[in-house]
């Protein structure tokens, strides 16, 4: 006969079972129940680490977040080695899917700091090299990669040791070396698909198609990319799928076959966009949960000081004096409460307000808030009578990119430009988009020529962007205008409507190209067909 204890954890491991199956329809509200009202604490506590895992699967993101935070409450009484390995376990790979890489690598190292077998150090080390990854720290990844698959496989634990290689791989084709990336890959596919766990091989073969795809070998490209597509589930949504979808459209492309590259293309266009919905989904949640657990618990400590103020009035009792002065200490605590409520409140409308400043696609300024910038930046050179410059920026053809390869391909095309554009603009250059494929620069203390320098380089790693490892399958260029408050005044309104004069000039002399507005035409004040409607907005 079972006692309480056991037979509760009978039942954790009984769901466990059905979750490994894969379901989760009963193993959700069984481990839920369990998780909330199990007697013995070690099982609620594997029961809420394991329904992190299942939430998770099941896109139950907030949710997941949620119990996660559980998780971390009940962690510092939790003595069991494997079951607080499992929690800091789930808790860096949950995080780091949530773009939350310092805190993963955080868990990832406490991890690693108790580990006391085998496996939990492989976990901890791979969980590591995981966060340097997706944190974008290359060198402490490439300087951690040998120890941490040597620990996976010392451990026996392939899947860990071959999600690693396919980090390295990228790292290597990043870098332009398909061939080291192909090397890797294959000495240990047979490893990898013995698994037999589809995630892992799914991409490992994608990223495998990709080595191929790079070094121009189209045929072991698209073998490995519909390897990959066989290896997967098609409802679900994993990164390998997506860069698989993406080769053969590519492999498809180049090989001149149509219908198979549209084909293809519509099938990356749902995989890419459900992986960035689903990348999305993650973030979102972890910032709501993470808003409420800070809420939650500002509420918690504002009740803690009321209470002990109001214990402290009770001591007091006849003693009036003391009971007055407790009195103004609980309204200065209350008005402390307040205060800081009121600045929590302030900085989350800071935050949307960012937000609503940026634009969508290439999160620079927005046109509205690009404006009110750079009135603002004129009118202080205006009254220190500094030099100001304004480059206006144009994607040539831009809807014949749209029409001939698809909106999402122009999408890529305008971050890819604004990108190389920023790569040449200070910290107090303002840069603003005026919509579709139009932008604005304005460049505080820069005298004209140095705007056309810059102009000049921007145009040039613009075009250089279809020539590029890892580029666009297309030529992009983008035309340029130049003008400067030292011929053009200095009011925003008329410094667009020159620099567009030069942008148009630049256009009919063969695109590509940039064009300063001459000093005899500024000061002539001559605004080109179509400039009135956006004087008009802008003002």
């Amino acid at each position: 006969m079972l006692n309480l204890a056991q037979g509760e954890f009978l039942s954790y491991l009984q769901s466990w079972q059905l979750a490994y199956h894969g379901d989760y329809r009963t193993a959700i509200p069984r481990l839920t129940a369990l998780g909330d009202n199990a007697h013995d604490t070690s099982v609620r506590f594997r029961s809420n680490v394991t329904l992190v895992n299942m939430l998770e699967i099941a896109h139950r993101y907030e949710d997941a977040y949620t119990r996660m935070q559980l998780v971390l409450d009940m962690l510092p009484r939790i003595v069991d080695h494997r079951a607080r390995s499992q929690a800091l376990g789930v808790a860096s790979d949950l995080y780091v899917a949530a773009g939350q890489s310092d805190l993963a690598l955080d868990f990832a190292n406490r991890l690693i700091a108790e580990a006391d077998d085998p496996h939990s150090v492989c976990k901890g080390m791979s969980h590591r090299l995981d966060a340097y990854f997706k944190g974008g720290k290359q060198a402490q990844f490439i300087s951690s990669f040998d120890g941490a698959v040597a620990a996976c496989e010392a451990a026996k634990e392939p899947i860990y040791a071959n999600s690693s290689r396919i980090e390295r791989a990228r790292i290597h084709l990043a870098a332009g070396q398909p061939r080291d990336a192909v090397e890797l890959l294959l000495a240990h596919r047979d490893q990898a698909l013995a698994t037999g766990y589809g995630e892992l091989t799914t991409e490992y073969d994608a990223v495998l198609a990709r080595g191929y795809a790079d070094e121009g070998n189209l045929a072991d490209a698209r073998r490995y990319a519909m390897d990959a597509v066989q290896e997967g589930f098609a409802d679900q949504i994993t990164k390998g799928l997506n860069d698989a979808w993406q080769v053969l459209y590519q492999v498809a492309k180049q090989q001149g076959d149509v219908n198979a590259a549209l084909t293809y293309y519509e099938k990356f266009a749902v995989a890419d966009k459900g992986y960035l919905n689903d990348v999305s989904a993650r973030a979102l949640a972890f910032q709501m949960v993470n808003q409420q657990v800070r809420e939650k618990k500002a509420q918690i400590a504002a009740l803690d000081q009321q209470n002990a103020v109001l214990k402290l009035k009770q001591q007091v009792g006849r003693q009036h004096m003391l009971v007055m002065w407790l009195g103004i200490a609980l309204l200065g605590v209350l008005a402390g409460s307040i205060a800081l409520y009121a600045i929590r409140t302030k900085r989350s409308q800071l935050k949307f307000q960012k937000l609503a400043r940026r634009d969508g696609l290439t999160e620079i300024h927005n046109r509205p808030y690009f404006i009110e910038c750079a009135e603002a930046e004129l009118a202080y050179c205006r009254r220190s009578m500094r030099d100001a410059s304004v480059i206006a920026i144009d994607l040539d053809h831009f809807k014949a990119i749209n029409d001939e390869h698809g909106h999402a391909a122009g999408d890529d095309a305008l971050k890819r430009a604004v990108a190389a554009c920023g790569r040449h603009l200070r910290s107090v250059d303002i840069f603003g988009r005026l919509g579709g494929e139009e932008f604005g620069i304005l460049l505080p203390d820069c005298v004209p020529e140095r705007a056309a320098d810059v102009a000049e380089k921007m145009r040039g790693e613009v075009e250089a962007i279809h020539g590029s490892q890892g580029g666009l399958g297309f030529p992009v260029t983008a035309s340029f205008g130049v003008t400067a408050a030292r011929w053009s005044g200095y009011e925003l309104v008329q410094m667009l409507a020159h620099a567009d004069s030069a942008l148009y000039r630049a256009k009919r002399e063969g695109r590509n190209r940039v064009a300063m507005q001459a000093e005899s035409a500024a000061r002539a004040d001559s605004v080109p067909d179509g400039m009135a409607d956006r004087r008009k907005a802008v003002s």
